[in-house]
């Protein structure tokens, strides 16, 4: 693939499904992707975190965010895909992926839909997490925003070392 997505970790729905943004999360990406014409089957989706943290209220899972020796131990995963899909830029969704991939110190809020390099030096962009728009008061305008950052990202990906861009247009 051309780019890897990478999110933070599956959601309730993914969990049980066992399969990467198939939950509302996935559905807004879904508009999302297509609004920057980005075709989903040519692009890889992962997530830095293998498993889904949760606390139960009564039948409901209720997500939690990852702790960092969570983060931490699925790292040979992530790394190791990376090594397979050997994509031309990896998006990093949320700020657990960005944890994982950049450093604690990246914040996506201030470096979002900018051109940045992971430590083994492939290319990437971070962008919100599709589940932040979700819940946004913002709505609108936030997922226009992560449109915008999308539409970066094919054009980073189509400006990459081949020169020829392995991400089909929607």
């Amino acid at each position: 693939a051309g780019m890897m997505l990478v999110g933070e970790q599956p959601g309730d729905v993914e969990d049980k499904e066992g399969r990467v943004f198939v939950g509302p999360a996935g559905r807004l990406l879904d508009k999302a992707l297509a609004a920057a014409g980005i075709d989903r089957g040519s692009v890889y989706l992962t997530n830095a975190v293998k498993h889904f943290r949760f606390e139960e209220r009564g039948k409901r899972r209720i997500h939690k965010t990852p702790a960092v020796s969570q983060i931490v131990a699925c790292t040979p995963w992530l790394s190791r895909e990376l090594e397979i899909v050997k994509p031309e830029l990896v998006v990093v969704l949320g700020s657990v992926a960005a944890r994982a991939l950049l450093g604690n110190g990246f914040k996506v809020t201030e470096r979002r839909g900018q051109p940045v390099e992971l430590p083994d030096g492939t290319a990437a962009m971070a962008t919100v997490h599709p589940s932040s728009v979700v819940r946004s008061e913002e709505y609108r305008r936030d997922f226009d925003l992560l449109v915008d950052d999308l539409r970066s990202a094919r054009s980073l990906a189509a400006a990459g070392h081949s020169g020829k861009s392995k991400v089909k247009p929607a």
